[in-house]
């Protein structure tokens, strides 16, 4: 990374006073710059907030909304609301993680897939379904879902 990551940090840093309380929202925007919190990106906010990596490692993964890898390049979130759910949720996240080889919330080594669960998707009449990317399928069954990820 390099100097780049410095240059692109200090383009946030400018609107900030360096105090502890920004750690949230300057993490935030140096997610947006990399799409993940990197770990030279994290010991330089460190510095700049004064506050150990220790601390922003703790913040980043209490937080859901910060990712410490990469996510792939084609996000596969199943639903578990509860119409998802009494409809098979279970069976089709087992049939997913089968087709790509990974476990909920995590990211295959080549960046190719992230498998992530989330309450509710908004598409309960479909159940149990599921989003990959920005296409969403519905009413799911194992064979159907072999049938998504065997195409892809």
């Amino acid at each position: 990374m390099g100097q780049d990551v410095h240059e692109a940090l200090n383009g946030i840093f400018m609107f900030y006073e360096g105090k502890r309380n920004e750690l949230i929202p300057v993490l935030q925007e140096a997610q947006g710059l990399f799409g993940y919190l990197p770990e030279e990106p994290i010991k330089i906010i460190a510095e700049f907030l004064k506050i150990t990596v220790g601390e922003i490692y703790s913040v980043a993964s209490f937080y859901n909304q910060f990712r410490l890898i990469p996510l792939g390049r084609n996000m596969v979130t199943l639903c578990r609301g509860t119409a998802c759910h009494i409809r098979g949720a279970p069976q089709i996240l087992d049939e997913i993680s089968k087709a790509i080889n990974l476990k909920e919330g995590e990211t295959s080594d080549d960046l190719e897939y992230t498998l992530e669960t989330v309450a509710c998707i908004g598409c309960c009449a479909l159940a149990p379904c599921l989003k990959v990317n920005h296409k969403i399928y519905g009413d799911l069954t194992p064979a159907k879902t072999r049938e998504i990820f065997h195409a892809a």
